[in-house]
């Protein structure tokens, strides 16, 4: 008796995958998204971070300050209900989904841990490289592009990449604005199939989902860890 709810069970499962998979590529979506336009402004950020003008430092601080320590629920549900629905542009109007808004809203945060990353990254470069450079008479766009900026790549991927892996884990986050994730449809699952066993298969599903992709971003983070600590 156990055995055959236990396959029937999975043959639920094996119906539900499809759909399981094509919620999950649209998290992974989201998260590729949302970390490529984190990084770009993250970067912006953590360059004003270490100008010599005081009004650019003190913004781009204030802006870390606020996005990395706000809670991303709270984030996603700010950029979820402050933008609208739709944008009027003239005579059309222009559809703004809520997925767009879920990564406008892991963003934010991505971009402020960004900027932090890239500052350390610059400030962790040994001052006497920066003093040869100057001694060989390099511009201070030259140093960044051919001394600094190289060395920094290397520096930022590991925490970079751990990054990604939380910003990906949050993306769980959006099925509760409305977006049509692997949430979603796990929770569509369970209330179709209504087994109890069935509900606790298809949620440790979604638990195996996230770990598989992201696991192995967590062990290639931690070989790059230990490849830069020998140099």
């Amino acid at each position: 008796m156990v055995s055959d709810s236990i396959e029937l069970a999975f043959g639920h499962l094996a119906t539900w995958m499809p759909v399981l998979l094509r919620g999950m590529a649209a998290n992974i979506g989201i998260s590729v998204l949302a970390m490529a336009i984190g990084t770009v402004a993250g970067l912006v950020i953590g360059a004003l971070s270490l100008s010599a003008l005081r009004p650019l430092r003190v913004a781009a601080r204030w802006w870390v300050q606020a996005f990395r320590n706000a809670p991303v629920l709270v984030l996603v549900y700010f950029t979820t209900y402050v933008f609208p629905f739709e944008w009027q542009v003239g005579q059309w109007t222009v559809p703004f989904p809520d997925w767009v808004k879920v990564v406008l809203g892991l963003a934010l945060p991505a971009s402020a841990n960004v900027a932090e990353i890239f500052r350390g990254a610059i400030q962790s470069i040994p001052s006497a490289q920066w003093e040869a450079a100057q001694s060989l008479a390099f511009r201070r766009g030259q140093i960044y592009r051919l001394i600094v900026l190289p060395q920094c790549v290397r520096r930022m991927l590991p925490p970079w990449m751990n990054l990604y892996a939380s910003i990906t884990m949050s993306t769980s986050f959006a099925s509760l604005v409305g977006v049509h994730d692997v949430v979603d449809a796990a929770q569509v699952a369970s209330n179709t199939v209504a087994r109890t066993d069935f509900t606790i298969l298809i949620y440790f599903s979604l638990l195996m989902l996230f770990l598989l992709y992201c696991y192995p971003i967590s062990r290639a983070t931690r070989a790059l860890e230990r490849r830069h600590a020998r140099y």
